[in-house]
């Protein structure tokens, strides 16, 4: 994973915490705890967040800006699954099944965002088993609704 330019806090990580879906029926004790665990990233357009087949540990919120997931075919071609934006998380997949990365994120726009690691995310199920149980819910529910979308999309294609 590329590491552009991290800045301190220039925002109110806990106020944005609030506002995700990712950490939606959290606790205010837990999101402040979140919030002090997660580290703010900014990256340029062009720039790689991660790359398919990359060891994943962390996943991202993003706060403003957009960025493209982007699936390499076996010839090398690209195809772009998604674009993201302000308020979408990605890189959700590795912290749950601790596989590699199965797509690139390319940055489409100047974007700042929030990354939260493997480490993190369990050292906060250390101190909140239930608020960690509830993230985990929530990743499955939008994993859920992208699966979905993708089973129409495919569905349609035939």
């Amino acid at each position: 994973m590329k590491d552009s330019t991290v800045r301190g806090d220039e925002m109110n990580k806990t106020e944005v915490l609030q506002t995700s879906s990712l950490f939606a029926g959290l606790l205010p004790e837990e999101v402040e705890m979140l919030a002090e665990l997660t580290q703010f990233r900014s990256f340029d357009p062009g720039e790689m967040v991660f790359e398919q087949g990359d060891v994943g540990d962390s996943l991202f919120l993003l706060l403003a800006g957009s960025v493209e997931v982007v699936r390499r075919r076996e010839d090398g071609s690209e195809h772009i699954i998604a674009v993201l934006k302000a308020k979408d998380f990605f890189g959700e997949m590795a912290l749950i099944d601790k596989e590699f990365r199965s797509a690139s994120i390319r940055v489409k726009t100047k974007v700042d965002m929030l990354c939260l690691t493997n480490e993190n995310l369990h050292s906060f199920a250390r101190v909140y088993k239930n608020g960690f149980t509830l993230v985990v819910i929530n990743i499955a529910r939008v994993l859920s609704i992208r699966l979905r979308e993708t089973n129409e999309k495919l569905t349609d294609k035939m």
